[in-house]
């Protein structure tokens, strides 16, 4: 942009002093003439960078989901292709279910036993119940008849052992009716985790995107390991479009502000973008919090720049950019909006300049 700024001016040079003649050529005049340009150049660009800055860096990034797997078990499908476009749940992979069947099948054949014997101490308690309360009252009669002298001694102990025996019957009823609650509870839980076990064995995709780094194949035994990933998946649905400032870059930059982005992905053609936020944070702002000093290197680091997020907006909301894509853009505030024309020709002008390759083989 700054190369057709000076060929417009040389153009109006030359008309002024060598066509139409109108002032005279000489030291003075030649030191104005290269002045101008230089100055109004400064102050442009100074003012530019403050009310629509450019990025010398922008970069695609997408979130990366180390796939691992639920289960423990031998693979006996990959279905999926790497670097293929994967909508969210499509099979990923498949372990052998047969060890989480027959574990989901002996929860079941638990519970059902758990089930019946409850079902039995409890009809046994109902038949009890009734048995218990005759024998009470028989107890009652004997100990009467016993106190009046008109029944036997032996009858009213043979009443009271009787219902002893009883109620020991319905004491030991009660509980086998609270180690099967406690045996179908224990079953239930079983059953739970086999079942998401065996839920576990078809592994599906979290969202729409690609497989990298497969190595997984049939015959594979898969670990639920978390460090041992058998795969990594990247997602397409959330990119995140950064932009890298200077610090003093950013003092009028807002959220909501139009910025405009070119990457080398797509030569020549101009991202439409809307400033999301603005990450205020760098690892040079991180104190360690320990026992230790902080670790303090001889001289100044260099500068960190601050990160800001952009959305794609407009008809390229849902344009595709691959993770690592790398760029150039720039930003537009509110404030001088009349310098945005000449940020934008600038943007223009650079992106045409990714259509050339510079190679020499």
């Amino acid at each position: 942009m700054e190369l057709i700024l000076l060929i417009i001016y040389s153009i109006i040079v030359w008309f002024i002093f060598f066509k139409k003649k109108w002032l005279p050529w000489n030291i003075t005049s030649q030191v104005i003439v290269i002045t101008i340009p230089l100055v109004c150049l400064a102050i442009i660009i100074l003012f530019m960078n403050i009310v629509a800055p450019s990025a010398g860096e922008v970069r695609a990034q997408n979130y990366v989901i180390p796939i691992v797997p639920r289960v423990t078990g031998q693979v006996i499908e990959v279905p999926i292709e790497p670097n293929r476009p994967i909508k969210k749940g499509d099979v990923l992979f498949k372990v052998d279910p047969v060890p989480f069947e027959a574990a989901a099948k002996a929860a079941e054949a638990t519970l059902r036993g758990g089930q019946d014997q409850l079902n039995n101490a409890i009809a046994k308690k109902a038949a009890l119940e009734p048995r218990i309360d005759l024998a009470k009252k028989r107890v009652e009669q004997f100990t009467a008849l016993a106190t009046t002298g008109a029944g036997r001694r032996a009858d009213l102990e043979q009443a009271q052992s009787d219902l002893g025996n009883l109620e020991s019957e319905f004491l030991a009823a009660a509980a086998t009716e609270s180690q099967s609650k406690a045996q179908i509870a224990k079953a239930e839980q079983d059953l739970l985790s086999s079942k998401y076990d065996l839920d576990g064995a078809t592994h599906l995709a979290p969202a729409n995107g690609r497989v990298t780094n497969l190595a997984l194949r049939p015959g594979v035994r898969a670990t639920q390991f978390a460090t041992m990933a058998v795969m990594s998946f990247i997602e397409e649905d959330d990119p995140w479009v950064l932009a890298f400032f200077s610090q003093n870059e950013l003092r009028y930059v807002e959220p909501g502000n139009e910025a405009e982005i070119f990457m080398e992905m797509y030569p020549g053609r101009i991202i439409k973008c809307k400033v999301d936020s603005i990450l205020w944070a760098t690892a040079q702002g991180q104190m360690p919090i320990s026992g230790s000093l902080a670790v303090t290197l001889p001289g100044a680091l260099p500068e960190a720049r601050i990160a800001v997020r952009l959305l794609l907006d407009g008809n390229d909301k849902d344009l595709f950019l691959a993770a690592g894509a790398r760029g150039h853009g720039a930003i537009y505030t509110e404030h001088v909006k009349f310098l945005h024309i000449i940020r934008k020709v600038f943007v223009r002008v650079s992106a045409k300049i990714d259509w050339f390759v510079f190679k020499l083989h």
